[in-house]
């Protein structure tokens, strides 16, 4: 029953049931007052009750898994996820949820519709080449509806989560690979190329740092404290739909500052000027990296003309993100600690760091054992005197 009286005063009040808040998680009721007589309001409770019980039955037999992922679900993740995370859960939906499922009522959805949904994916879920999609894209697909059932389920509209019994591909940990580097040689020799190029202080702080594109295109310039050689990091720009959001690191770790060296900051001087002259100030809240006219500087526009520098040399082909990968690698070739090299990065641990560059370490831990004979080599001669009987 979703409607009862209450007494409060002198006065009589229906109270009706309206379900679960999902965002608080608490139970929602409206308050109606009825009067002083007590009759009345357990009449008006009971019609009202009635009128609400009708009215989401009826809702729950029109309503389908398409309807609640549009018109309620996504709306209310908007309104929590950075706009490239969100981006990507509705892109999900869009390609691989609604096609097949958007048009099932939600109250008749089963575990064994969503299994069967799953092997279609896994078999031939790739729109465009009608291929399989790979677990790992089936599993965030089973992420992402077993989120959305278990909303549905807060807000009354189910009993029970369908996709919580669904057997979803495992999850693995993706298997690492070399990532396209540079070795410190050829990395030297790329940054040697001519300054003239506006986007040259750009790669050189991300070589430099190991920052990603977009800390590089969020950052501005008070930021930057040339005095104490550090730069903080606690702004991003991204593109979604090619349109620029702007925003801050996902993570506590993201958000860091980066000690630099005297020729970056000297680079960074310099670019300074070169912009100060450009838009006929120095704006300190303003991008360090900008379009000519001072607006911020699209993401893909820095990647392309990173491109374009890259095929001007005979370097091997990489992207700007693997200069990333370039300053870690070359970091912990050097004997530099993983703790540091994780700070510097802003991964969440020096463990993530190490998964993500263990093919780095074999060739380390050659050195290291050649390290460690050397060293009991040239500690052999007089080592007997320590043995069991010696007089010493």
């Amino acid at each position: 029953m979703r409607g009862y009286v209450a007494h409060k005063g002198d006065r009589w009040y229906a109270v009706i049931y309206q379900g679960v808040d999902p965002d608080s998680g608490k139970e929602r009721r409206r308050w109606i007052p009825a009067g002083t007589d007590r009759s009345e309001a357990e009449a008006l409770a009971a019609q009202l009750g009635q009128e609400e019980n009708e009215r989401r039955n009826g809702h729950r037999s029109e309503l389908t898994i398409g309807g609640f992922l549009q018109r309620y679900w996504l709306p209310a993740k908007q309104l929590r996820l950075e706009p490239s995370t969100f981006d990507g859960y509705q892109r999900q939906v869009r390609l691989h949820i609604l096609p097949h499922l958007g048009d099932v009522p939600l109250r008749r959805l089963h575990t064994d519709q969503i299994q069967t949904h799953y092997h279609h994916l896994l078999t031939a879920g790739n729109t465009r080449t009608g291929q399989g999609l790979a677990p790992k894209t089936v599993l965030d697909i089973h992420i992402i509806l077993r989120s959305a059932l278990g909303g549905a389920v807060r807000r009354g509209l189910l009993r029970e989560n369908p996709a919580v019994a669904a057997g979803a591909p495992p999850a693995r940990r993706p298997t690492s690979r070399a990532h396209r580097v540079w070795t410190a040689s050829q990395l030297a020799s790329f940054l040697r190329l001519p300054a003239e190029n506006r986007h040259h202080p750009a790669f050189w702080l991300a070589a430099n740092t190991g920052m990603r594109r977009s800390e590089l295109l969020g950052t501005r310039w008070y930021q930057l404290d040339a005095d104490t050689r550090r730069l903080s990091v606690n702004r991003t720009v991204v593109a979604v739909d090619y349109q620029i959001r702007e925003g801050s690191g996902k993570t506590r770790n993201s958000r860091r500052s980066i000690d630099l060296d005297a020729h970056t900051i000297q680079v960074l001087a310099d670019w300074r000027r070169r912009q100060r002259d450009e838009l006929g100030g120095h704006n300190p809240d303003g991008p360090i990296f900008t379009k000519t006219d001072g607006t911020i500087l699209h993401p893909h526009s820095l990647s392309q003309a990173f491109e374009r520098a890259v095929a001007k040399t005979t370097l091997p082909k990489v992207t700007i993100h693997d200069l990333r990968h370039t300053h870690a690698t070359l970091l912990i070739k050097a004997g530099v600690p993983l703790k540091v090299v994780s700070e510097r990065l802003g991964h969440s641990s020096p463990a993530f760091t190490m998964a993500t560059y263990q093919h780095v370490l074999p060739g380390m831990q050659a050195d290291a054992a050649n390290t460690f004979a050397a060293l009991l080599q040239e500690n052999e001669d007089g080592g007997d005197d320590l043995l069991p009987g010696s007089t010493r």
